[in-house]
């Protein structure tokens, strides 16, 4: 399958598993990389060094295109573009901050350079730093979204419709149904989150595995828009959060609740109650833990199958 995205990433599918923090290690992007997509290293949730020995070991497990998404809010991210430098990493996807910030730098080190946003404003924007392809992000997504809330069904058509470099949409994407769906409202290719983090290659703990999988539709919602949105499952600390709301919590009292290091508690140390679990609405169409091999075989499968079924309509 050869479109905007094969082509520019040279890969087999355009899937893309996304960079996600405590889950997204060198095992799981090599793995998604051998299978044909575009695996990435999600460095929000790694030291400079961790994220060095995860590219070192990601080239010994792949010999395919692989890259590295980085935050921009990121604390010390001149340390972790001077080692995607060193290691001659070829894939950058950059978010949550100005794309001009390190677009040039990264393009003239022969890297290319991929910008998610989650609105309109931001995919141009992005256009205009000279990034090569947009990632649209709908706030179906696990973890941090954007403060409009726009659905992926909104975001991606009217992104289409203002940009003209390659769109690659995200958000509540775990099935090959919602991939053709996506590519039909104009994307080029699919960024996958939730679906990718059910797999044994995750570096995410078992019992959030476990968790993602139990979820149900409903299961999951957007809190702490006063700091930074974010899609939690509904657990003690979500329902916390909601009591604190309740009793007319200010900015500072919020951030005193979250406190530091609780999406590191649940998410990779496996406190299915204290800990900040992020995790995307498709969670609840997420039925086992599945090899991410398999994912993408699976996400090729339906996707051509449900091609052949609507050309009957």
């Amino acid at each position: 399958m050869q479109n905007k995205i094969t082509q520019l990433f040279g890969i087999e599918y355009p899937i893309i598993q996304a960079g996600m923090v405590w889950a997204s290690g060198w095992r799981l992007a090599s793995a998604v990389s051998n299978a044909g997509g575009l695996g990435l290293l999600g460095a929000g949730s790694m030291y400079p060094k961790v994220l060095e020995e995860h590219i070192i070991k990601c080239k010994k497990a792949t010999d395919k295109p692989f890259g590295v998404n980085v935050p921009m809010l990121y604390p010390d991210i001149e340390k972790l573009m001077e080692i995607i430098v060193d290691q001659e990493v070829k894939i950058v996807f950059t978010s949550a901050g100005n794309p001009k910030t390190w677009t040039k730098f990264l393009q003239e080190k022969g890297i290319t350079v991929v910008h998610v946003v989650s609105s309109v404003k931001f995919a141009l924007k992005a256009q205009d730093a000279g990034v090569e392809a947009i990632v649209a992000e709908g706030f179906e997504a696990g973890g941090h979204n954007g403060r409009d809330e726009t659905t992926t069904m909104v975001l991606i058509p009217s992104v289409k419709e203002k940009i003209q470099i390659p769109l690659i949409a995200a958000g509540g994407i775990a099935t090959g149904r919602a991939m053709l769906a996506a590519m039909v409202l104009g994307a080029d290719g699919v960024q996958v989150g939730s679906r990718f983090v059910a797999s044994p290659e995750a570096s995410s703990h078992e019992l959030f595995k476990q968790r993602v999988v139990d979820a149900q539709e409903g299961d999951t919602q957007l809190t702490l828009k006063e700091l930074a949105p974010v899609r939690l499952l509904k657990n003690k600390f979500f329902k916390d959060v909601q009591q604190a709301y309740a009793e007319g919590a200010s900015i500072e009292d919020l951030k005193n609740l979250l406190g530091r290091a609780r999406a590191k508690r649940g998410m990779f140390e496996g406190d299915m109650e204290e800990g900040e679990l992020e995790i995307g609405q498709v969670s609840g169409l997420i039925h086992n833990i599945t090899p991410a091999a398999e994912i993408v075989k699976e996400l090729m499968t339906e996707f051509n199958q449900a091609k052949a079924e609507i050309q009957h309509y």
